[in-house]
């Protein structure tokens, strides 16, 4: 056991922190290595397995990064952007691998993780399960094959809970769209509508976000066209696969170089 690969968890309190930490304590091919809490949180100093209402695990929750990143291959990250910033430093210090599912990062917060990647290996996707990046593939794919006759609209629906919106798979998914027509994002990009907002402009990729009840999440991509509509879907019915995939890509990360990644890398979708 103490061969193997240690691997800290940040924002253990978390729905997914918890996920991740069964996931790991269930694996037999690495090890828990740490768990971070912001300071002032009330787990912070408990035993993390007895703070989630369980058996001890051994390891203590703590607001110090850089003691268990000392130690530890590789961490994953389902936290806010502030916060995954500030773990890419000492990530890329301790040359740990970095596995990122926070969502909400703007362009510039992305931008700031290049540093880090000089010196450790970052995945960052804003959903790490095998269906979704298919259908990230198939959405650019589609995409391309189709012109503007066809509106794109992302539709996306989480658990009330959730902070952000469009979710990060969405916008995930609007990337592919935008990519697969050749154009950038934030240029036809719309969101937001509300009123008397006009009519559809020509070309524009749509957003909505439904937020209710415990849906854990589900993406649809609709291509609307004159007397036709191509609707891809994925329906994510257990946070379980996310902690899965969040797993697979800290363990095909270990041995790579310093580098920017992401779930189609790891999956071997890439191209």
């Amino acid at each position: 056991m103490s061969d193997l690969p240690g691997i800290v968890i940040a924002g253990a309190s978390g729905r997914m922190g918890q996920m991740l930490i069964h996931t790991i304590v269930q694996s037999d091919k690495v090890k828990l290595a740490g768990a971070l809490e912001r300071a002032g949180h009330d787990w912070v100093g408990q035993d993390v397995g007895v703070a989630m209402g369980g058996a001890a695990l051994g390891v203590v929750v703590t607001d110090d990064p850089l003691e268990p990143m000392a130690k530890a291959q590789a961490v994953i990250d389902f936290t806010a952007p502030e916060a995954t910033l500030a773990l890419s430093k000492i990530a890329a210090q301790a040359r740990a691998a970095h596995i990122i599912g926070t969502t909400g990062m703007t362009h510039d917060q992305i931008a700031q993780l290049e540093p880090a990647s000089r010196h450790c290996a970052i995945v960052r996707a804003g959903n790490m399960s095998l269906g979704v990046n298919l259908l990230v593939k198939l959405t650019k794919q589609v995409a391309a094959a189709l012109d503007e006759d066809f509106d794109i609209e992302v539709i996306e629906a989480h658990h009330h809970h959730k902070v952000d919106a469009p979710s990060g798979t969405a916008l995930m998914l609007g990337e592919a769209a935008a990519e697969g027509r050749g154009v950038a994002l934030n240029t036809v990009r719309d969101v937001a509508r509300d009123g008397i907002t006009g009519a559809r402009k020509r070309g524009d990729i749509g957003f909505s976000a439904i937020r209710g009840g415990d849906i854990v999440g589900e993406h649809d991509v609709l291509f609307a066209g004159q007397g036709e509509r191509i609707v891809l879907r994925h329906m994510a019915t257990d946070r379980a696969l996310f902690a899965k995939g969040a797993l697979k890509a800290t363990l095909w990360a270990l041995d790579k170089r310093p580098g920017e990644y992401d779930m189609l890398d790891v999956l071997g979708l890439r191209g």
